[in-house]
């Protein structure tokens, strides 16, 4: 199979105490480990060590993690990546905390992935034999886990064949620049499974974060989330409301370094053979958001 999914995500922020009160207070999520201004963190429902990293000294992404179902399957990409023209090295385990030897590689976005199968397991927080629908003392929003990301770069259709043809990502919605047969490729949503993306690609500057989204299982429990960013002052950007593009609903806020988070619920099932659904450049306002059809300035200039 390949990619099974993106596995951690680990950015950089100002003030890790501050961090940390965001990351665990308000959204829930449980500290595994903390050393050398880092703190590693899961949510309830995941059961590796992390899937986020925070390390102290500045904003934006370090690097991304993806976990693959098959220890063969890092070769396998590593050929593909080499093919493609990406450069690429090995990494042992220990190198990259509780994880086992993988694959570094460096995208045509300016983003550096690693390619793993084994992390150290950590479990559900509700067991996996006879299991609560959830944990009884959840903190804040109580996010179950990392949904997925989007970043960056320069060459939106570049970044969109190589996961294409080294991660098996398909596209399951894309931004036009029109609908002739020359028109450009100004945004992607794509992902390896059935959720509806993994990953998301827009054009931008090299190397940058947009935002990485946490899940949430339906409408109720984003007002709630909004409820409490409300409570502990935290910088909301756009929402609560709808996207267009994959019809999952959403709020997006700003940890206090600044990068930009989101929760997620809803969407659709995702399949290879599902027809890709084309947005075009003067429809975008609508397919980010919905209901009010229009950007914001910080939505479309905020990076990290």
């Amino acid at each position: 199979m390949g990619i099974l999914r993106m596995g951690y995500i680990h950015t950089r922020v100002t003030d890790l105490a501050e961090a940390k009160n965001h990351y665990a207070n308000t959204l829930g999520l449980y500290e595994t480990h903390a050393e050398d201004g880092k703190v590693w963190y899961k949510g309830w429902d995941e059961w590796d060590h992390h899937s986020v990293v925070l390390e102290e000294g500045g904003v934006g992404v370090v690097k991304y993690g993806f976990k693959v179902q098959y220890l063969e399957d890092i070769d396998r990409i590593e050929k593909k990546a080499q093919d493609f023209g990406a450069k690429t090295e090995r990494f042992s385990a220990g190198e990259v905390a509780e994880v086992g030897d993988g694959l570094r590689v460096y995208p045509p976005s300016g983003h550096v992935f690693e390619i793993y199968h084994e992390m150290t397991s950590w479990g559900l927080e509700v067991g996996t034999h006879n299991p609560e629908a959830f944990p009884r003392h959840l903190v804040g929003v109580g996010v179950p886990g990392l949904d997925h990301s989007l970043l960056t770069c320069e060459d939106v259709g570049l970044m969109e064949k190589f996961l294409a043809e080294v991660f098996d990502f398909y596209t399951a919605e894309k931004v036009m620049s029109s609908l002739d047969d020359d028109a450009d490729t100004l945004g992607v949503w794509m992902t390896p499974s059935n959720s509806i993306h993994q990953l998301a690609v827009i054009g931008g500057p090299q190397g940058k974060l947009h935002h990485f989204a946490f899940q949430l299982d339906d409408w109720a429990e984003v007002l709630r989330a909004a409820d409490l960013f409300t409570m502990d002052d935290v910088s909301k950007d756009v929402g609560p409301t709808r996207h267009g593009i994959t019809r999952g609903k959403t709020v997006y806020f700003f940890d206090p370094a600044g990068n930009r988070n989101e929760v997620f619920a809803g969407g659709y099932m995702a399949y290879p053979d599902r027809p890709c659904i084309i947005w075009t450049a003067d429809q975008l306002g609508k397919g980010i958001f919905y209901h009010d059809r229009e950007l914001n300035e910080r939505f479309t200039t905020v990076l990290t």
